[in-house]
C-alpha cells in the first residue's frame, strides 16, 4: 500500500515537471513567432531538429566529450586541492588566514576577469580547466572547512580512546560526516564548473570545443545551432551533477563497510588483555569556573575493580576522562600502566551506520572472532545481530553494544561511565555477570549511581568526596 502510494506521487510529480516545461516552450514558441525571424530567434521546433542533425555526427559527440574531459579535470583538481587544504586548516588552525584569503578573494572576483588574465599567461590550451579549478575550488574548500568543524568531537574521542587506526577512523566517520556539506556544495559546484568552462572556451576559443561552437553560431547567426549547443550543455551540466551526486551518496555506506573491512575473521590477532597500575597523584582539574577532584588520590594494583557511587556532579566522568587521557588535570598526576583503556562513555558514542556487530569489531580490531563478537551480542541484547544500523536500536540496546564493545577490546583499564543506565533489573543483573565474566583480570573503574554494583561486580565501593 505504501509503495502503491509512493509511486502514485512519484507520477504526478513527473507529470507536473513535464507539464511546466511544456509551458515554458509553449512560451518560447510563441515568443519566436512574435519576433517573426528564425536568425533572431528559433523556435523550439528548428531547435530540436538541427540537434537532432548534430547529434548524430561524429564531430558533435568530440566537442562534447572534449569539454567534457576538461572540466571534470579542472573540478577533480579543485576537490583535491580544496581536500588537501581544509586538512591542512584543520590540522594547522593558524593557516586558516593565509588561506581564506586568496579564497575569498577568487569567490568573489568576476570569473571572465580571472579567465582573461588566465588566457594571457596560459595561453588558449590550458585556460579552461584551470578556469573550471578557479571557479569551484573556494565553494568546495568552504564546505569541507565547515563540515570539520561540525565533526562530532565525542565519536572522534571515542575512536582514539579505542586506537583505531586513521584510516579506519577517516572511513568510518570522517567521510560520512563531510558527505551532507560536499553534496550540498557539489549542487551548485557542478553547474558553475560548466559555466565557467564554457566561458573560458568562448573566450579563448580552443579548437573543438563547445565554446567555439558558440562563437561561431553567434558569427553565422545561427541560434537554432547556438540554443542546439546551450542545451547540450544543460544537459551534461544537469547529468554530471546528478551521477556524481549519485556516487558521493553511495560512498557513505561504502567508506564504513570498507572501515570493518578484513575485521572478524576466524584467526585473531593474538592480542591479549592486560592489567593496569593506576596511580593519582594531587589530582585537580579546573572546569570554567568549577574546580574538581582538588587533590583527589588514588591508587589500584592490578586486576583491581572500583565502582564510585558519589552523586551527580562529583566529577565521576571528569575522573574518568583524565584516567582515559581525554582530559589534561590543571594540576596533579594521574598514571596508568600499562596505558590501553577501554571504555563506555557517558553518551552514547556509536557509529550509526555500522552494525551492532560493526560496531564492536571496529574498536576491536582484529583481535577478536566475528563469532566471538555475535555470541556476546546476542547474550545481551538477543536478536540484534542482523538488526541493522546501531541507529534503529533502543537507548538501552544500544548502551549494551558499547559495553560489549568495552568488553571485548583488548585493554589493561576498563572505565565504565554509568554502563547500566537506560536498563531494566534484568537488563542491569546480566549485565554486571557479563562484565565479571569478560573483564579476564583487567583493571576496572566504573561511575555508577547504583551502591548495589559494587556487590554484583565483586568491586571495592569508593566515593571522591572521601
Amino acid at each position: 500500500m505504501m509503495g502503491h502510494q509512493l509511486r502514485q506521487t512519484e507520477g504526478r510529480r513527473v507529470l507536473r515537471c513535464l507539464l511546466v516545461a511544456l509551458l515554458w516552450v509553449l512560451v518560447w514558441q510563441l515568443a519566436s513567432v512574435a519576433v517573426g525571424s528564425e536568425l533572431l530567434l528559433a523556435g523550439p521546433l528548428a531547435t530540436a531538429v538541427r540537434l537532432a542533425e548534430l547529434i548524430v555526427t561524429p564531430d558533435f559527440w568530440s566537442v562534447a566529450l572534449g569539454t567534457l574531459g576538461r572540466v571534470a579535470m579542472g573540478f577533480s583538481l579543485a576537490l583535491v586541492s580544496a581536500s588537501l587544504l581544509a586538512a591542512l586548516v584543520w590540522r594547522f588552525r593558524s593557516l586558516e588566514d593565509v588561506i581564506e584569503l586568496p579564497l575569498g578573494v577568487l569567490k568573489s572576483a568576476p570569473i571572465v576577469c580571472l579567465i582573461v588574465l588566465l588566457l594571457m599567461w596560459l595561453g588558449s590550451r590550458s585556460v579552461v580547466f584551470v578556469a573550471v579549478y578557479i571557479a569551484v575550488l573556494p565553494s568546495l574548500y568552504f564546505a569541507l572547512v565547515e563540515g570539520l568543524r561540525q565533526l562530532d568531537p565525542r565519536l572522534r574521542e571515542m575512536l582514539c580512546v579505542h586506537r583505531v587506526s586513521a584510516p579506519r577512523r577517516l572511513l568510518a566517520q570522517l567521510w560520512p560526516s563531510l558527505l551532507p556539506f560536499l553534496q550540498a556544495a557539489c549542487r551548485s559546484a557542478c553547474g558553475m564548473a560548466w559555466k565557467s568552462g564554457v566561458a573560458a572556451e568562448l573566450v579563448g576559443l580552443p579548437a573543438a570545443s563547445v565554446g567555439e561552437r558558440v562563437y561561431q553560431s553567434k558569427l553565422l547567426l545561427e541560434t537554432a545551432d547556438l540554443f542546439s549547443w546551450t542545451i547540450t550543455v544543460i544537459v551534461l551540466s544537469w547529468a554530471c551533477e546528478r551521477v556524481f551526486l549519485h556516487v558521493l551518496a553511495m560512498s557513505g555506506p561504502l567508506a564504513q563497510r570498507f572501515a570493518v573491512w578484513g575485521l572478524g575473521g576466524s584467526s585473531p590477532s593474538g592480542e591479549t588483555c592486560g592489567s593496569a597500575v593506576v596511580d593519582v597523584f594531587a589530582l585537580a582539574v579546573t572546569l570554567g569556573q568549577r574546580d574538581v577532584l582538588a587533590g583527589y588520590e588514588l591508587h589500584l594494583g592490578p586486576g583491581q575493580r572500583l565502582v564510585l557511587t558519589d552523586g551527580s556532579g562529583a566529577g565521576k566522568t571528569t575522573l574518568l576522562g583524565v584516567l582515559s587521557g581525554r582530559i589534561v588535570p590543571s594540576s596533579g598526576q594521574a598514571r596508568v600502566r600499562p596505558g590501553r583503556v577501554s571504555a563506555v562513555f557517558q553518551e552514547t558514542r556509536l557509529v550509526e551506520g555500522l552494525s551492532a556487530e560493526e560496531n564492536v569489531l571496529l574498536a576491536c580490531g582484529r583481535s577478536v572472532t566475528r563469532e566471538r563478537a555475535r555470541a556476546s551480542l546476542e547474550r545481551l541484547i538477543p536478536g540484534v545481530v542482523g538488526a541493522g544500523p546501531v541507529e534503529r536500536l533502543s537507548g538501552g540496546q544500544r548502551r549494551r553494544v558499547e559495553l560489549v564493545r568495552a568488553l571485548l577490546t583488548p585493554s589493561d583499564l576498563v572505565l565504565l561511565d554509568e554502563p547500566f543506565a537506560a536498563l531494566d533489573e534484568a537488563a542491569h543483573v546480566a549485565c554486571c555477570t557479563f562484565v565479571v565474566d569478560e573483564l579476564r583480570g583487567r583493571t576496572l573503574v566504573v561511575a555508577s549511581h547504583d551502591p548495589m554494583d559494587i556487590e554484583r561486580l565483586a568491586a571495592c565501593g569508593g566515593r571522591l568526596a572521601e
